[in-house]
């Protein structure tokens, strides 16, 4: 299934390239940096999906002391690790001839290097503690801590007056000017970009699952 999935993935990431940089009309006044847009967006869709999630495992974590729901809510939380990664780095090639700056303190921004750094911290945490389990509790009241600040990046733009672009996207969003070749490039990237999600994630979780039948069988065997 896995192997299925993955070929799957790969269809609609090569569909959604041959839309970004071929179908896709090119945005008057911005030009071909616009493309990166079909890139950005779904990177920042996904970083917050992957937080929400790491929420919720986090909470199942600290409820139910499973291990299934710690492995979830850590690859979801290296996973929103990689994708804000890309909204950082795309946003300011992005801004750089648009703006004339690589980056600025906007309010967006800033919060989106908050968000990275909250969830870095989360991945410190459970790497360079000794006790595993404490590192789970740990980092797992710092996923559910961490989503507070989800809202102040996606509101960011309409709570206060910043340089960013303003919503094209779910609540409080307007698509209003956006061509309709570009709208659908746009949804197919967030389809694209939602399956590779899926896919890295269930890897992960199994993966994870592996480690600690490995980290178990070597305790028991320290025992013996």
């Amino acid at each position: 299934m896995r192997i299925l999935l993955l070929f799957v993935v790969a269809i609609l990431l090569s569909i959604d390239m041959f839309l970004i940089f071929m179908w896709a009309p090119t945005e008057v006044h911005m030009g071909h940096v616009q493309r990166i847009f079909y890139i950005h967006v779904p990177s920042a869709w996904i970083a917050f999906l992957a937080f929400g999630l790491v929420f919720l495992g986090s909470i199942q974590y600290l409820r139910t002391r499973e291990q299934k729901w710690d492995n979830f809510a850590s690859a979801s939380a290296e996973l929103g690790v990689i994708f804000t990664t890309l909204v950082l780095v795309t946003g300011p090639i992005w801004a750089k001839p648009v703006w004339g700056i690589w980056w600025t303190w906007d309010v967006r921004l800033t919060t989106t290097l908050v968000l990275w750094l909250i969830y870095v911290s989360y991945l410190m945490v459970r790497s360079y503690s000794d006790n595993h389990y404490q590192a789970s509790r740990y980092s797992a009241v710092l996923g559910i801590i961490g989503v507070i600040n989800l809202p102040l990046v996606y509101f960011a733009v309409n709570w206060w007056n910043t340089q960013h672009q303003r919503l094209v996207l779910g609540i409080g969003s307007t698509e209003a000017g956006l061509d309709p070749d570009m709208r659908t490039t746009l949804y197919f990237s967030l389809l694209a970009f939602s399956s590779l999600f899926v896919w890295l994630l269930w890897f992960r979780v199994f993966l994870k699952k592996t480690e600690d039948m490995v980290r178990e069988n070597t305790r028991l065997g320290t025992d013996q």
